[in-house]
């Protein structure tokens, strides 16, 4: 069972989440002692055992063996929704490659809290979980998402970040997105929850001053329609007097943008 915790209040935790933790052998977590807080709080008195990126893999096989025999094992993370951005994947896809149901108690999220606290456009959104730690891979990772941008992508990004990172991640969002609306959220749903919302620039110079605590969330607003149509003008007056490979070689080299993500472009624009 895949059991979803609080982000920070505790009466976020729903009847059913209560129900699958009380009615478990065991507890599979990635801190035991924030889960036994939890789990105090509550009057539970389940068995918990670490779960974390360290240790899944050697983990799995006898975890496999006790759903097999027919124990009932819930998981949690530290907080939130399993496996987003958190431990857990390996062990559900072992558990459906062998056939095991797997079930999950849906609850809080912190990517859509903070959504849906943006004011920016809430759909399409794309999570992209913690950007790279070091700057040249992050920036890279930037400029990828800025390509797709280039070639029609237009979704809010959504990224979560550690309070130590959040001033150089913000002016690296500036550098390859702009001006662009956003907003941080930090210590949802708890005593001091804060939402704050600008352009990128300003909130990396407040960011820069100002250092920040908690848990964060950064929700970037979409690119301008404008770019997937300046994109689609370029490839259109290529293939005006080109073939596709050659307006598909062209177009990659104005903008850099992969050669395969263009073709597909092309074939759909030369579609009647």
């Amino acid at each position: 069972m895949l059991v979803s915790t609080p982000i920070g209040n505790l009466g976020d935790m729903t009847f059913r989440a209560l129900d699958a933790l009380r009615g478990a052998e065991l507890v599979l977590c990635e801190d035991t002692r924030l889960t036994a807080r939890l789990l105090t709080h509550y009057g539970i008195g389940t068995r918990t055992a670490p779960l974390h990126e360290h240790n899944e893999t050697a983990r799995i096989p006898p975890i496999l063996e006790r759903l097999r025999a027919g124990a009932r094992i819930a998981l949690v993370s530290d907080a939130g929704t399993p496996l987003v951005s958190d431990p857990g994947y390996r062990l559900v896809r072992a558990c459906i490659e062998v056939g095991i149901t797997v079930h999950a108690m849906p609850g809080a999220n912190a990517a859509t809290t903070a959504l849906i606290l943006s004011g920016l456009p809430p759909h399409p959104y794309l999570f992209m979980g913690f950007a790279p730690p070091r700057q040249a891979a992050r920036l890279a990772s930037f400029e990828q998402l800025r390509a797709c941008e280039r070639a029609g992508l237009s979704a809010t990004l959504v990224f979560y970040e550690a309070p130590h990172r959040l001033a150089e991640t913000l002016a690296d969002l500036a550098a390859s997105f702009g001006a662009r609306a956003a907003s941080v959220a930090r210590e949802l749903t708890k005593r001091f929850e804060e939402v704050r919302r600008d352009t990128l620039p300003v909130l990396a110079d407040h960011y820069a001053v100002h250092a920040a605590r908690g848990e964060i969330t950064i929700v970037v607003a979409p690119a301008p329609t404008e770019a997937a149509q300046d994109f689609d003008e370029l490839l259109l007056a290529a293939l005006n007097t080109e073939s596709v490979r050659e307006a598909v070689a062209a177009v990659a080299a104005a903008t850099g943008l992969p050669r395969k993500l263009i073709y597909a472009r092309a074939l759909a624009l030369k579609r009647p």
